[in-house]
């Protein structure tokens, strides 16, 4: 892994990437997202081995963001999904968040194999890529990077899930996939949709499959996912009769954990912060 450390980039293990500096000012996030707020949030990497890596997933190997503390313990393992913007500053300084506070995060690039949306300036420009991502080859990826993480000391019988926007929704999906998962959280993520060959069920469709416990974190003022399909699926997840529930923060719109971009809402992100880490905690998960 490529160590951020200082400012400089450290080769530590043989198999991993060189990652380079640790990114400065707004270096690093998604062109697309548009003005990067001057409050965004930079977690330090002190302490922890951070940095880029090269992840075995059927047909190639994806890049990856993975940071975990440097004491090489073994350390539940959390699989971060991205946003639609792709795997940028952000997501990065999520996995640093999560390794300070002891897992081993680790973010693929879902998007690798049709292009890299993070050079894209325009989120008209990022649709068609994503479009083309199926979620049979996203789940397989994620399976690939759990067993990754699990080859490099990570503790899988602690295996947890979370991610945002298009990664929320991906999230639901991945806790009715994985016999592994001990608990998920999904920040506002798409509940409902048309069926595709790409996008062939939705979280709403897999309600009572779900493997490990989720948690939904949703804003109450989000016009793409309507306080309706919230609705439809706290009772489908009622009806399943499992631990899985949604928490709904009034007045918060989509994007309210995303701290580099205006719809971040400092109250609800950090209360759902400290949500996730109680979440993992009680589903063994930390």
């Amino acid at each position: 892994m490529a160590e951020e450390r200082g400012g400089r980039g450290t080769l530590t293990r043989r198999e991993f990437v060189v990652s380079g500096a640790l990114v400065a000012g707004v270096a690093g996030y998604t062109l697309a997202a548009g003005p990067v707020r001057a409050e965004a949030i930079r977690t330090s990497a002190d302490g922890l081995d951070a940095g880029t890596v090269s992840i075995p997933a059927g047909d190639r190997a994806i890049p990856a963001y993975c940071a975990r503390p440097k004491s090489r313990a073994p350390a539940p393992v959390v699989l971060v999904v991205q946003e639609i913007f792709g795997l940028h500053e952000y997501i990065r300084d999520v996995c640093r968040r999560l390794a300070q506070a002891g897992h081993l995060a680790v973010a693929p690039d879902l998007f690798v194999r049709h292009g890299d949306v993070a050079k894209l300036t325009s989120i008209e420009a990022i649709r068609p890529i994503v479009a083309k991502v199926r979620d049979d080859e996203v789940l397989r990826d994620l399976d690939a990077s759990a067993a990754w993480a699990a080859r490099e000391g990570g503790d899988t019988g602690r295996l947890a899930i979370t991610g945002f926007c298009w990664g929320g929704r991906i999230t639901w999906l991945y806790a009715a996939h994985s016999p592994q998962l001990r608990a998920g959280v999904a920040w506002y993520g798409r509940l409902v949709g048309e069926a595709s060959d790409a996008t062939p069920r939705h979280p709403i469709d897999v309600a009572g499959q779900l493997r490990a416990p989720v948690l939904g974190l949703y804003g109450g003022d989000d016009p793409g996912i309507p306080p309706d399909t919230v609705e439809k699926m706290r009772a489908a997840l009622a009806e399943a009769g499992g631990r899985s529930r949604i928490e709904v923060y009034p007045g918060a719109p989509h994007g309210f954990h995303a701290d580099y971009r205006p719809s971040y809402r400092r109250e609800a992100a950090e209360d759902g912060w400290r949500k996730l880490l109680a979440w993992f905690g009680e589903h063994g998960a930390a």
